[in-house]
């Protein structure tokens, strides 16, 4: 398969929910226990690119693909990952992230360029991409992921965008790559809301204890 270089911020999103995925963030319940979790993981989050750019962007196998065939030490691999990509989070250094996530990339075999089919030939969009060994496993799949969607944010947002969960009871990390740079929460659906309804409930038991 191949992973196209604009996708950088996709590809931080699945480093993102990949490390959230642990029992640690989510208070003892593993959200990768078996292949069928990890196949289902790759299923939520294809790449948009993908769409645009049909059949004809893939070459080999799909990520779907991969995940389908992994096997139990497959699994263990991904659950290494994870701590490899977390520990590059944690510490947002930016020389160590560029070689962390360079480390990452190993199952790279090559460089290339890809158009838009459905674009006429004077207008073609073009995208570099970077394609995986034919030998490839999903864990190599993820790490190139991974690897790119660091080194994209580290080159064009910078290495402040690497953080940890704002809600006080959760141990969560993130990339932000939202426009302005201000996410707070590891997910924010989740994080975010709990944190609100707390401050909500907050407000009422003072306004209940201000009262004569």
């Amino acid at each position: 398969m191949q992973v196209v270089l604009d996708d950088y911020v996709w590809a931080a999103g699945v480093a993102t929910e990949l490390v959230n995925t642990t029992a640690e963030v989510w208070r003892g319940d593993e959200h990768l226990p078996d292949l069928a979790a990890l196949t289902g993981f790759v299923n939520e989050h294809p790449s948009p690119a993908a769409h645009a750019l049909g059949d004809r962007r893939v070459t080999g196998d799909t990520l779907a693909g991969l995940a389908t065939r992994a096997r139990p030490t497959d699994l263990d691999d991904v659950h290494a990952l994870r701590v490899v990509v977390r520990d590059l989070i944690d510490h947002p250094e930016r020389d160590r992230l560029v070689a962390g996530a360079s480390a990452l990339t190993t199952s790279v075999a090559g460089v290339t360029l890809l158009a838009e089919p459905a674009e006429p030939v004077a207008r073609t969009r073009i995208h570099w991409a970077i394609a995986l060994r034919p030998s490839a496993t999903i864990t190599d799949a993820l790490a190139v992921i991974c690897g790119v969607g660091v080194l994209g944010v580290v080159h064009a947002l910078g290495e402040q965008r690497f953080r940890q969960c704002g809600a006080p009871a959760c141990c969560g990390a993130f990339i932000d790559t939202t426009r302005p740079g201000r996410r707070r929460y590891c997910m924010p659906g989740l994080c975010g809301n709990r944190v609100n309804v707390a401050n909500h409930r907050a407000r009422r038991a003072a306004a209940r204890a201000g009262k004569p």
